[in-house]
């Protein structure tokens, strides 16, 4: 466990951090400085399966887990006046959505980089990546805003209805809710920074690697 610790420790503050940069808005809503951090789980995750093998990563899969589910149940329990309601910091399927896309997507990435890690070193970094975001970002957006998503009751819906508002895609294309409009921004800040990733990915990956000869 001690080998893995400085893992859990990096995925434990990514996720804290993530947690309290996405109530910081940028570019009129259409991103959050969380969008920045997030990502990196990735990262973190791809090094401890490189260098430690799966088990290891899993673990620290679950450390995240446990850290996010963590901020969203203290986040649950705050409350917060405005335009005259009384409303969650985090709203519940908020929670839900946040919890099931970061699991279900870190494991996805363990999977695809296992099934990769023999080919060219960034491979199994690049596209474990590039498969779990998406599974990220489709599973957290729908979960947490679709309207078709109606499992959570009325009340929890109302404090997502903003995001059904119809919207030009991306400010310049058809109207849809406003949620798929930040779905794709999202992904698309995934896209770039696990391009990005890649370079800390091999660096870590060759230092760690070195001391364990």
């Amino acid at each position: 466990m001690t080998r893995i610790l400085p893992g859990i420790v990096a995925m434990a503050a990514i996720v804290v951090a993530s947690n309290i940069l996405v109530q910081f808005l940028l570019l009129d809503g259409l991103l959050t400085w969380g969008a920045f951090t997030y990502p990196f789980a990735f990262l973190v995750t791809d090094v401890m399966n490189r260098v430690y093998g799966p088990a290891a990563a899993r673990k620290v899969i679950l450390a995240g887990f446990v850290t996010g589910v963590a901020c969203s149940l203290i986040g649950t329990q705050v409350t917060l006046q405005g335009d005259g309601f009384t409303y969650q910091a985090v709203a519940l399927r908020v929670a839900v959505a946040s919890g099931t896309a970061f699991l279900v997507a870190q494991l996805v990435d363990v999977f695809v980089f296992n099934r990769l890690r023999g080919g060219q070193w960034w491979t199994a970094p690049f596209v474990s990546s590039l498969v779990g975001s998406v599974l990220d970002t489709a599973i957290f957006f729908t979960v947490a805003f679709s309207q078709s998503i109606a499992i959570f009751g009325a009340g929890a819906d109302m404090e997502v209805s903003w995001a059904w508002d119809q919207v030009p895609f991306l400010t310049f294309g058809a109207p849809l809710p406003l949620w798929v409009t930040l779905a794709v921004a999202d992904w698309g800040l995934k896209f770039a920074l696990a391009l990005i990733a890649l370079a800390p990915f091999r660096l870590i990956v060759h230092r760690l690697t070195a001391r364990m000869v």
